[in-house]
């Protein structure tokens, strides 16, 4: 289970503090996924986000992109668990930007305050998690932490904690969360009445052996 763990004060980095340190990451990437510095300074690489949403998210389709939001070509649905999505940015983009380009990436409708980034670090035997500001740089604490998951790994989760806000979402939104949920009960309704429909069977088997005349 994660613990959740305040924010810890960091020093950003010297140019030639940074210049060795992507120097040093690159140097330890297995998968190819490196750091480029600029003449200018800035620095752009990949991070990795899992995406770990208990609540479906609405995604338009390409064909409305551009159009008014919540049209009828969008689709709330699930996101299979253990989804991890790569993005390419740069040392500038900060954490409310970064979100903004995965949702973009994805067509995701939704309203991108409704999440939030957190960063997972692995210490001492137990799991940290920490909800990354808006004004934070992703890429920065890629650089510093190193290339290795195992040390740092980003988590998109839903901003709001505790009992959910309702009044927050769309009508299109609760609508298709209604539909979702009917559609689930309707499949769990079905598998339900084929367990029993089974364990029905195998009683009047057992019943029809014990009663069988001699």
């Amino acid at each position: 289970k994660d613990v959740q763990k305040e924010r810890e004060p960091h020093a950003y980095l010297s140019k030639e503090e940074v210049k060795e340190k992507i120097q040093c990451y690159n140097s330890s990437v297995t998968d190819k996924l490196k750091m480029t510095l600029n003449a200018n300074g800035i620095y752009t690489g990949f991070i990795k986000v899992q995406m770990e949403l208990c609540r479906p998210i609405t995604v338009q389709s390409s064909q409305s992109q551009g159009r008014c939001p919540h049209s009828n070509n969008e689709t709330a649905f699930y996101l299979p668990e253990g989804c991890v999505n790569t993005l390419h940015i740069s040392s500038t983009n900060t954490v409310r930007e970064v979100i903004e380009a995965l949702l973009k990436k994805f067509f995701v409708a939704d309203n991108p305050a409704k999440f939030a980034l957190y960063k997972r670090c692995h210490k001492e035997d137990q799991v940290y998690t920490c909800k990354l500001s808006d004004r934070e740089h992703p890429l920065y604490l890629r650089l510093v932490a190193g290339p290795k998951t195992e040390m740092l790994s980003f988590v998109l989760r839903e901003h709001e904690t505790g009992e959910v806000m309702w009044e927050a979402f769309t009508i299109p939104e609760l609508q298709n969360f209604l539909r979702i949920l009917d559609k689930e009960e309707n499949e769990q309704l079905q598998i339900l009445k084929k367990r029993y429909a089974a364990y029905r069977d195998k009683l009047e088997e057992a019943l029809g052996g014990v009663w069988k005349p001699g």
